[in-house]
């Protein structure tokens, strides 16, 4: 359900997309200016297969790939419907995909990726990840997360996007020619560093908090729904029991035998429908768990502002350091201790020639000192301007998803205590007419 609406916001998508600017957007027939590229494009995930094949470090393994279907839209309203274009992806291609958005857009909160391996599974549910159920619970996610993406105002219009939709050999190759990689590494070295923002950006940090309880909250949600579902599974099985009472003790009664009968084959039908149910229950839930990777996003955008920031106030200090220096060795006059000061003291000043050479290198390194703090005040105006705008989006998005979410969740729930109600109702009937 939620697939069809990313579509539906998508045919009235706004015109956000100059914000892709130059880091690395697609001019392409297929793309439009100020479109996103679900408008021009039908994008899903068909169908997922298991496959064997040696890795990298020729052992043999078992892996699935998933089908990726692509069809023009000016065609289908044309009225047309030509076959699809299609190509083989595996799930690391797709984190490839993710990552490369992640470290090309800082500023932006880059949808999720379902789950890898199953977490917040209720016990009777396999956590294995070629589980059958769990690869379909994987693909709907995949393709949420392609169709989050090419709906994205920024995001569908980034070239490498349309090259994993569209080119099936030599794609990989053509993200890594990028160089975002080693941009990756350092990016993420920096921000395992631990450190300190004086003057952080207030909306930006309400954000951050925001995102933590948002993580806890709905973490803390699926606890408790995956409590509540293996005791609805014991109880919805217990009825079993029951089933298997009436048939017996049917079986020694005359006048009152065919409706125990019946009451027992209600029972055990009840019984055998909660897997189904829970199975069910599990998309809702998958739900919930891509807002619980949202917020990681969301913290992971306000990071990234930090450390611009970070980088700012240091190239700042840095600055005001040097033209402190220029100031001591212009005058001859040291304002705070140090140990080149107590060497002038003893051993008297250095020579003309000496200081005039210094003071040329620092009037050069403040130069370059002062275009850095005016490059990472730019860089970190235009990271909190973009970085608020897309979180904007992304709360418009979040609030109408969890809220659609969370109704079917209890329109489920309705259904079930009203199963309930029926089973119980039916065999009522089947008592009366003993």
């Amino acid at each position: 359900r939620m697939a069809e609406d990313v579509k539906e916001e998508s045919v009235t998508s706004n015109d956000e997309s100059d914000l892709a600017a130059s880091d690395g957007s697609l001019n392409n027939t297929m793309l439009t200016e100020g479109s996103c590229l679900l408008r021009r494009m039908e994008i899903s995930v068909a169908e997922a297969e298991k496959r064997s094949g040696k890795n990298a470090v020729s052992i043999q393994e078992t892996y699935t790939v998933y089908l990726v279907e692509t069809r023009p839209m000016d065609a289908i309203a044309e009225g047309h419907n030509p076959p699809p274009d299609s190509l083989w992806r595996r799930y690391s291609e797709f984190e490839l995909l993710r990552n490369y958005l992640i470290v090309t857009y800082p500023y932006i909160v880059v949808p999720p990726l379902p789950e890898k391996r199953a977490e917040f599974v209720w016990h009777k549910l396999s956590a294995d990840n070629m589980d059958p159920d769990f690869v379909e619970r994987r693909r709907i996610g995949l393709e949420n997360f392609l169709l989050r993406v090419a709906s994205h105002p920024v995001l569908s219009n980034n070239e490498m996007l349309y090259h994993f939709l569209t080119k099936e050999h030599g794609w990989k190759e053509m993200v890594y020619e990028t160089g975002f990689q080693a941009k990756a590494d350092s990016r993420l070295r920096a921000l395992s560093a631990t450190f300190r923002v004086r003057s952080p950006h207030k909306r930006l940090v309400e954000m951050k908090h925001y995102s933590d309880g948002l993580q806890s909250h709905t973490s803390q949600l699926l606890r408790a729904r995956t409590r509540v579902a293996d005791r609805l599974y014991a109880v919805y099985k217990v009825h079993g029991n029951y089933g298997r009472v009436f048939s017996e003790w049917s079986a020694i009664e005359k006048e009152m035998g065919d409706g125990l009968q019946s009451a027992g084959h209600h029972m055990d039908a009840y019984a055998a429908s909660v897997d189904d149910i829970l199975e069910e229950e599990e998309h809702y839930a998958d739900q919930l768990k891509e807002y619980l990777s949202y917020a990681e996003a969301v913290r992971a955008v306000c990071r990234k502002h930090e450390l611009s920031q970070f980088e700012l106030e240091m190239a700042s200090q840095d600055l005001i350091s040097k033209k402190q220096q220029r100031e001591e060795l212009a005058t001859g006059i040291v304002r705070t201790f140090s140990l080149k000061g107590m060497t002038n003291k003893l051993f008297g000043q250095e020579a003309p020639e000496q200081r005039d050479a210094k003071l040329n290198l620092l009037e050069e390194l403040i130069a370059e000192g002062e275009e850095t703090v005016k490059e990472k005040t730019a860089e970190c105006d235009e990271h909190a301007e973009k970085a608020w705008a897309d979180i904007v989006r992304f709360k418009d998005q979040k609030d109408k998803d969890l809220q659609e979410a969370l109704i079917n969740y209890a329109l489920m729930q309705i259904s079930m205590c009203k199963k309930g109600i029926q089973v119980w109702s039916n065999a009522k009937e089947c008592f009366l007419k003993m």
